[in-house]
């Protein structure tokens, strides 16, 4: 896993003695079990997880489908856990995930890698790119890790634009009428929990708080 580097600038008190230098906060190695696993059961939820398929395979299920078509997937790489696949102008394509203590984000060759969003789960990670569309600087230089088909438009340093729309569900994960019907309450309300709903009805939306 990829760490980001981290200045710690040395301050002087008034007085003229010097301030020593902070202390690393620690991080419990249980938080990253924790945020794994719920990324993963959301992911289980999602019906868009394909699981261990690999780079050409996912292309091969977004080869003809509409630009903006994704799925994700297992990274085949030993220092990732997941792979974004995605259907570009310029044909299929793979960007890495990463993770560090808690926040996952996509891997890029952007000069503004350290300006690019990180977030507590990959779900809400795609869903914000979903909302945000081509216009988010983020998605103009991804890293991708397959060649795209037309090799003419690809851009320097293999940056491919990238536009998410809409999953690609798998044969076995796709949605049921109980999960598509909380998708359609969780893209028109950011307060599912204050509908009134029976419990049991509420708590089956806060399991999947995301409209993908």
């Amino acid at each position: 896993m990829v760490a980001r580097a981290v200045t710690i600038l040395h301050h002087e008190e008034q007085g003229g003695s010097c301030c020593p230098y902070p202390s690393p906060p620690t991080w419990d190695p249980a938080e990253d079990l924790r945020c794994i696993t719920t990324t993963f059961q959301y992911l289980q939820t999602s019906g868009w997880y394909w699981g261990s398929i690999s780079a050409s395979e996912a292309r091969e299920a977004l080869l003809t489908k509409s630009e903006g078509t994704f799925l994700l997937r297992d990274s085949t790489h030993p220092q990732y856990m997941l792979a974004l696949s995605v259907k570009t102008r310029c044909g299929p394509t793979s960007v890495r995930i990463e993770y560090n203590k808690g926040c996952f984000w996509l891997d890029s060759i952007s000069p503004g890698l350290p300006h690019l969003k990180s977030f507590p789960d990959v779900l809400n990670l795609v869903q914000h790119y979903v909302v945000s569309g081509q216009t988010q600087q983020d998605l103009a230089a991804i890293k991708s890790q397959t060649k795209p088909e037309t090799a003419q438009y690809a851009v320097k340093d293999s940056g491919v634009p990238l536009k998410l729309v809409h999953p690609l569900h798998s044969m076995q994960g796709f949605p049921s009428l109980q999960h598509l019907t909380r998708l359609t309450i969780n893209k028109h309300t950011n307060c599912p929990d204050r509908l009134p709903l029976p419990k049991p009805l509420l708590r089956f939306l806060q399991n999947y708080p995301f409209f993908i």
